[in-house]
């Protein structure tokens, strides 16, 4: 191959061009790995919008760094909490949940569609697709149509393989340890 030829197969808009993440996996981190890239797409001047799927309520220590940022950095930054102060399962959800994250959903779409964000992440949109309170396929066409500068990351468990099929990243994070198997809590700090 010619150099010639190959350097037609490099995008030279690679630093422009947004793509799809995922976060999955049974393991701790996925949230905490995708607001450290909001934290740095921050730091970078960025637009950023956060919704957080399936979480409601003020008791995590994410949102208190947040509200502190600067009036320079927190003017990027938007979350919106699309759940209620509790967690949910397939056997507890109601429909004021489904109704929780469906508003989050309206909003999401039309902040994607709007153009307004460069990067946005849905924070357990993974968990609203497999409780079926997000329709998969819905979410699919939303993200192939979503603007070629943005980027997008979904966390939380049990990605859809229509989601990892279009994700351009996709980690999957598993515990091989983890000091809750011998009945230690979540700690505020470390998991909220």
């Amino acid at each position: 191959m010619t150099g010639e030829n190959h350097n037609n197969l490099i995008n030279p808009n690679w630093a422009q061009h947004g793509y799809i993440q995922v976060y999955t996996g049974n393991g701790k981190g996925k949230t905490t790995a995708s607001l450290g890239l909001a934290m740095r797409a921050l730091g970078r001047n960025w637009k950023v919008l956060i919704v957080m799927f399936t979480k409601g309520g003020n008791d995590y220590g994410e949102l208190n760094s947040f509200r502190e940022l600067s009036p320079e950095i927190s003017q990027n930054l938007k979350i919106i909490q699309a759940g209620l102060d509790r967690i949910i399962y397939r056997n507890n959800q109601n429909e004021k949940d489904k109704e929780e994250i469906l508003k989050g959903w309206e909003l999401t779409k039309k902040a994607i569609k709007d153009h307004e964000y460069q990067l946005i992440i849905l924070d357990e949109a993974n968990i609203a697709i497999d409780m079926g309170i997000l329709d998969v396929d819905e979410v699919v066409d939303v993200l192939k149509n979503k603007p070629d500068e943005m980027e997008i990351v979904l966390t939380g468990r049990n990605a859809h393989p229509k989601i990892i099929k279009i994700a351009h990243l996709v980690s999957e994070i598993e515990p091989i340890k983890h000091y809750w198997d011998t009945g230690i809590a979540a700690r505020k700090g470390i998991e909220y």
